[in-house]
């Protein structure tokens, strides 16, 4: 299944202030193409992640090391990175300045394509079926996405956010980011932005 490419939202959309950009997501349809199928979903609920001055950003106090390089380069790229030691996360680099280490993590998807692939994937059946793709590890195991995505430029094939109409505002949810109790007063920012009442999202 190959997704007509005029409708892949292009750099210039992540170019845009990084809270712009994750309610902005909502709603969109991310896609991966692989050897298995494709698999994709629509995009439910994201984070953001401001930068430096964000003490729960990897970018805090500018922080730069290997596993966050990418963060600094071209925008609409995939940062990818493990938690736990077993669970790949996707980020898109995103945001108005240039050089500006910013990201949206993309927390839940609803799936819409290559659901048996997915299923497979997560190793789900039955009422798991509907825990496929709420929460960030969840995901990107049903969709497919590891480390070796991470610096994919996702304005292209094979890994890619599909344009789709905008959430009305009336129908997102802002709230506080999940496990991040650490960052000081940056835990209480209503940075995590969800689509009100879909059954997808990770934390309500």
């Amino acid at each position: 299944m190959r997704l007509n490419q005029k409708m892949i939202l292009q750099k210039s959309f992540y170019e845009q202030d990084i809270i712009e950009v994750s309610k902005g997501l909502l709603g969109k349809i991310l896609v991966n193409e692989s050897i298995e199928g494709t698999t994709a979903g629509r995009i439910v609920e994201t984070e953001a992640y401001r930068g430096p001055e964000d003490q729960a950003a990897h970018s805090f106090g500018g922080r730069r090391t290997v596993r966050n390089e990418v963060m600094f380069g071209q925008k609409g790229h995939a940062y990818i990175y493990l938690i736990y030691g077993m669970y790949f996360c996707i980020n898109v680099t995103a945001g108005n300045v240039a050089g500006k280490p910013e990201a949206v993590l993309i927390r839940a998807l609803e799936p819409l394509a290559g659901e048996k692939i997915m299923a497979k994937r997560r190793g789900a059946t039955g009422a798991k079926l509907a825990n496929l793709t709420n929460g960030p590890g969840k995901l990107c195991m049903a969709m497919g996405i590891t480390k070796m995505h991470n610096k994919t430029d996702i304005t292209a094939p094979p890994l890619y956010i599909e344009n789709a109409p905008p959430i009305p505002q009336e129908d997102i949810v802002e709230t506080t980011r999940v496990g991040v109790d650490y960052a000081g007063d940056w835990k209480n920012r209503l940075w995590r932005f969800y689509i009100k009442e879909n059954s997808f999202v990770s934390v309500k």
